[in-house]
């Protein structure tokens, strides 16, 4: 048996070759500008960045070259509402003054070179991440995790000097952290901390304590999980160091997708324990750890005809594809009983089987039959569940019962539905009127699955899995976010840079163009690729994706130009509840078993968070972190691309530019408060926050 090729249509399964050019007719695109009669010339070295295309409000946003000392935003004309404002500069601690007057659309001037607004310290500091000890190097990461939970969920001001006091009233006593950079956006780099009164002699405080410490402000009794979830992290962060320092390069049986997806090496940076997976054994995290190259032929099992659940939009050249089918051809000729179906099992997932009384009862009932490891091996993408291997035609969703940040990652029934349906609800035709006016965009889909009932029709947890398409080739250069912009070991290179840093170098030297000059073109074509397609969807068709940096794809040129982007996520779907008779007339019966309707207010408030804070503003976060742009001036950019996108529909573009505070999720305290995001009703299943919007301050 061989794995059914899905149709290559849109009406199918979307695109699979490489992202069409960013040039196309229609599209939107932030290029060099060439001055035209009657316009103002920029000085030499400036970046000009225009926005081309029949879209209403299409802005035009430039750096131009350098100025001493302050960064005033200007305009070149009249603005929508006729407003300018003004950025204005830093104060003598190397900390952002706020802005004054309304919001301007235009970018800011930009220097020449590259943008560090860190405060003033000796030029032989070293950055923690590079210290040659990956214990320390990851215990370093691990703390300045913890610090930006912490000045993010209590919306600490900007500290007044180079040195952040974090007051710990339960303990008598304040910790001392040193300021590397402050990010307006919350992508803040600290040093190590130190608690207030004691002698300069006392080490400072690791990763564990500070854990421990902020624990005990909050009064929550899971403090001591944290704890030790914390050890587990920064451990496993120190192993992840270690190996990759000494190989570096990616595994040498990837593509371009899986190299990237398995350079997240840090995690997200606002997670408190980004890489604890409690329960794995260290041989084991040599063999399931994206990190570490990991990859494992899949564990099989054969499931009486009686108990397989299924569905699948899945076609072949025009022809319907049974997951049943798509099982039998990923089994690669195993031989299965009569009268059952082949389904495979992350390797992990089926050894903890092995051990509930459910399962049990169906194996020794002859329901369900353990066949073993068997066929090629896998490779574990960014999530750790997610499998894929270079060529195939599907990437297997595995449930994994390991606790990954906020979650237990076992697959729900209604997840499995909610794709499917996702993908039958695009192919009535909201695909095709979406790539008309994006073309490089497109969602990856989920059209089968497939899982186990019990004998009284009950599912049975732990054993559901999701068929995803693979629409990547061998030369598609598709980087999630995360990824992209995680700091990580290079070969021949001493210090970590992500992705992210190493496209914008490249592209500045290439083109002789300043650092700063190359990210502002290289983030208003990522607004235009990748966000404006997500905005098109919610404004058009009223389905809000949980877009956030993991989920998120950017399509790479070969010179590392955004040319396009996909979501993947069967989790993530938001249908407003003001949309569902449009919905409803496009596909009878949608999320009758998905549970996808959420109000429109708590659709803003989670499509703020995910695309607006953790995507777009964390992105920002990044370039500034890493000294390639100032913040001001994407988040003036940010403004522009906002303003020209409330045409689109969407409620976000407003919400972002007028609303003085946002909802966050607060990841730390969803770790204390024991929550799984993934258990209960959508809003409540983590913890939000009210923080200041940084578009306003």
């Amino acid at each position: 048996h061989r794995t059914p090729t899905p149709d290559p249509s849109p009406h199918h399964l979307g695109t699979t070759g490489p992202a069409p050019s960013p040039r196309q007719p229609g599209t939107t695109v932030a290029e060099p500008c060439t001055p035209q009669p009657g316009t103002t010339v920029p000085e030499p070295g400036a970046y000009a960045a225009r926005a081309t295309g029949p879209e209403s409000g299409a802005y035009a946003a430039r750096a131009t070259g350098p100025e001493s000392g302050t960064y005033p935003a200007r305009s070149t004309g009249p603005e929508a509402g006729g407003h300018q404002s003004r950025v204005a500069g830093t104060d003598q601690g190397g900390h952002h003054a706020p802005a004054s007057g309304p919001a301007d659309p235009t970018v800011p001037r930009q220097h020449t070179g590259p943008y560090d607004p860190r405060p003033h310290r000796p030029v032989a500091d070293v950055d923690p991440l590079d210290d040659p000890d990956p214990q320390r190097a990851a215990d370093a990461a691990a703390t300045e995790n913890l610090l930006r939970c912490w000045v993010r969920e209590k919306n600490l001001p900007t500290p007044g000097s180079t040195t952040l006091r974090i007051p710990l009233d339960a303990s008598g006593t304040a910790l001392l952290v040193p300021v590397r950079y402050w990010s307006p956006t919350g992508w803040h780099r600290f040093g190590a901390p130190s608690l207030e009164g004691l002698p300069a002699t006392v080490p400072t405080v690791d990763a564990v304590t500070v854990a421990a410490l902020l624990s005990r402000e909050t009064g929550r009794p899971e403090g001591t999980d944290l704890v030790g979830r914390v050890a587990d992290s920064t451990r496993r962060t120190a192993e992840f160091l270690t190996e990759r320092r000494h190989r570096p390069q990616p595994h040498p049986d990837a593509d371009l997708f899986l190299a990237a997806e398995q350079s997240l090496l840090l995690g997200h940076p606002l997670h408190p324990t980004p890489k604890s997976r409690e329960g794995l054994s260290d041989a084991e995290a040599r063999l399931y750890s994206p990190e570490l190259h990991g990859s494992f032929p899949l564990h099989w099992l054969a499931v009486d005809s009686s108990l397989l659940a299924s569905d699948s939009a899945w076609t072949e050249q025009g022809r319907p594809v049974s997951a049943e089918q798509l099982a039998l051809g990923l089994a690669e000729g195993l031989p299965v009983p009569a009268g059952t179906a082949p389904l495979p099992v992350h390797p992990w997932q089926a050894r903890e089987l092995l051990h509930r009384p459910d399962i049990r009862a169906l194996l020794d009932a002859g329901l369900l039959h353990d066949l073993g490891p068997h066929g090629s091996s896998w490779h574990p993408t960014s999530s750790v569940r997610t499998v894929h291997r270079p060529g195939a035609r599907a990437m297997l969703k595995l449930s994994l019962g390991l606790r990954i940040t906020n979650s237990r990652r076992e697959n729900l029934r209604k997840e499995l539905h909610r794709g499917v349906e996702v993908h039958r609800l695009l192919r009535t035709g909201l695909v095709d009127e979406w790539q008309a006016a994006h073309p490089g965009f497109d969602i990856v889909r989920d059209p089968a699955w497939l899982a186990v009932d019990a004998p009284d029709g009950t599912p049975v947890p732990g054993l559901d899995l999701m068929v995803r398409h693979n629409p990547f080739g061998p030369s598609d250069d598709a980087v999630c976010i995360a990824s992209l912009t995680a700091p990580r070991p290079w070969p021949g290179s001493t210090t970590m840079r992500s992705r992210l840093a190493d496209v914008i170098g490249r592209l500045a030297a290439r083109t002789g163009r300043p650092t700063t000059a190359v990210s502002a073109e290289w983030f208003l074509r990522y607004l235009d690729q990748v966000v404006r397609p997500v905005l098109w969807l919610d404004g058009h068709a009223g389905i809000a994706l949980e877009a956030h940096q993991q989920n998120t794809l950017v399509l790479l040129d070969p010179d590392g130009w955004p040319v396009g982007g996909r979501y993947r996520d069967n989790q993530g779907y938001y249908f407003r509840e003001s949309h569902r008779s449009e919905l409803e007339s496009r596909l009878p019966g949608i999320g009758a078993h998905s549970d996808t309707f959420v109000s429109d207010q708590i659709t803003d408030e989670r499509f703020a968070y995910y695309l607006g804070i953790n995507n777009v503003l964390g992105l920002i976060g990044a370039f500034g972190a890493q000294h390639l742009a100032d913040e001001r001036v994407l988040l003036a950019a940010l403004r522009s691309f906002l303003t020209s996108a409330i045409s689109l529909g969407s409620p976000l573009p407003h919400r972002l530019l007028e609303a003085a505070t946002l909802r966050s999720k607060a990841n730390l305290l969803t770790r204390l408060h024991g929550m799984d995001e993934l258990v209960g009703p959508v809003d409540t299943q983590s913890v939000y926050v009210t923080v200041t919007n940084p578009l306003r301050s």
